[in-house]
């Protein structure tokens, strides 16, 4: 996520603009070299919720700290009251630095949310129920993947057993295949909803 371009979420590609350029001093104030004026985080999400691609630069060293900045926003909106990172995602992410893995994790998130926002106008008009089952399948999904990257050793915090004894653990591609049938299954039903 070097940009706000490949962030989740944002309206990539909505617009052929260049990047707005924002300076960040070493008093932790940020300027918006298009505007410029001195703007707040709030200002950087808002232009990420509109699809205004940004870069962020340290003023002094010329470093683009645009991921650093991009995180400090999550993690404001986190610690604001706005969650939306599940605590055993958050353990799977920790987990999973410095595994053998780890390079994979980016390119499944970012595709995985690239298919998120492809569907968001669906979602938002589509009913709840459809959607919860929807989220509930995606996490499952993501799980599975999870599971299948590290070979079924990544557990939550407080243990829960590998494998219960004599017990062989489904295959998880047919599991993957089996939500995928099933998304496609709630696909149809969101499209005959809008039709």
């Amino acid at each position: 996520m070097a940009n706000a371009s490949s962030s989740p979420g944002a309206k990539a590609g909505t617009s052929s603009q260049a990047p707005v350029i924002i300076k960040k001093y070493a008093n932790r104030r940020l300027y918006n070299t298009e505007t410029s004026s001195y703007i707040t985080l709030d200002h950087l999400s808002e232009m990420t919720r509109h699809g205004r691609d940004f870069q962020v630069f340290d003023a002094r060293s010329g470093d683009d700290i645009t991921r650093s900045v991009l995180t400090q926003i999550v993690m404001e909106g986190e610690a604001g009251g706005q969650t939306m990172l599940p605590t055993s995602f958050l353990r799977q992410i920790i987990a999973l630095y410095g595994d053998s893995m780890q390079s994979m994790v980016p390119h499944y998130l970012e595709a995985s949310m690239a298919a998120f926002a492809e569907n968001q106008a669906m979602f938002r008009s589509a009913a709840l129920k459809p959607f919860e089952q929807l989220a509930r399948q995606n996490l499952a999904m993501f799980q599975a993947a999870t599971e299948m990257m590290t070979g079924g050793l990544l557990r939550e915090a407080g243990g829960k057993p590998a494998e219960k004894s004599g017990e062989k653990p489904a295959p998880a591609a047919d599991e993957v295949a089996q939500l995928k049938e099933q998304l496609a299954a709630i696909q149809s039903r969101i499209d005959g909803l809008k039709g």
